[in-house]
């Protein structure tokens, strides 16, 4: 008798990327979690579970593997052939980003104990290139915090059964940066501001006067036919391709009024066509 094929997710990426946050997001989601399994194992591990009711696993593998990374493409493909559905998941971050966590962790670079964390990193992002070059999703977490990558690992993985992409609608603000991981993104600053309307200013997008003021607007509405229109063409297109999860970014300048409020309206007019749609709205609380 056959056993039932797998869901694996492989964590992989840079150390100080969140791969501990990712794992635990999954364990979280039910999946079952083993942190640094040695990628030649991982054959075994899904044929011991195989008789089991573990449906779902995910692990981390890193550049601790050493001399056995160069095995991962050989070992990834020989649980897809055993028809086991693998995603192998690598987290980044800008190197600033890396430096700056490891001085607030006072921790030692793994691949660089005696050396500096910017060695460290070097040494890494050479070892780990080809894998990253594997990967079928990768997360820039740099300008992430810790609930910001759970919520969005969560996301992508959800175990929820869906006939579409996995859908998030961002909103942002061009002061902080547009967000690595976004696939589409539209600037909304053509819209009148309500930062500069007294009454409104501090408040957010959230609130019905400030979206009132931006969605009952004709051009607004224009914007957000045209907008949808485009996604609903795209969305089975990219999944037709094989892209499982898709964001949509909506950017003005601070990420708190316009970008908040149409955010909201794309999540519900979408949810009409794709089911659940997350919705993040990266820098509502920021100064």
């Amino acid at each position: 008798m056959t056993a039932p094929a797998k869901q694996i997710i492989v964590i992989t990426g840079m150390s100080g990327s969140g791969k501990s946050t990712a794992i635990r997001a999954l364990e979280d989601a039910g999946f079952f979690c083993i942190d640094n399994l040695p990628v030649l194992l991982l054959p075994k591990l899904t044929e011991l579970a195989g008789g089991g009711n573990i449906e779902r696993m995910a692990l981390v593998m890193d550049a601790r593997e050493g001399v056995f990374l160069k095995d991962a493409p050989r070992v990834l493909d020989e649980v897809r052939r055993a028809g086991h559905q693998v995603d192998v998941l690598f987290l980044d971050a800008s190197d600033d980003s890396l430096m700056r966590r490891f001085s607030e962790t006072r921790r030692r670079h793994p691949l660089a104990p005696d050396g500096t964390v910017a060695e460290g990193i070097h040494l890494e992002r050479e070892a780990l290139k080809d894998l990253r070059e594997l990967a079928d999703q990768v997360i820039d977490s740099s300008a992430l915090n810790v609930h910001d990558l759970k919520r969005m690992v969560q996301g992508r993985f959800s175990p929820e059964p869906t006939t579409g992409p996995s859908l998030s609608i961002m909103s942002f603000g061009y002061r902080y940066g547009v967000p690595p991981q976004a696939d589409l993104v539209f600037d909304v600053r053509f819209l009148p501001n309500p930062y500069f309307v007294p009454e409104l200013k501090g408040l957010t997008g959230k609130n019905p006067k400030v979206s009132g003021y931006v969605l009952e607007r004709e051009e607004t509405q224009a914007f957000l036919d045209k907008v949808v229109d485009l996604c609903r063409f795209l969305f089975p297109r990219y999944q037709k391709e094989g892209k499982a999860y898709l964001t949509v970014a909506l950017g003005c300048t601070g990420g708190k009024h316009r970008s908040v409020a149409l955010a909201a309206e794309m999540v519900r007019r979408l949810s009409t066509d794709y089911g659940r749609v997350q919705l993040w709205d990266r820098d509502i609380e920021k100064e």
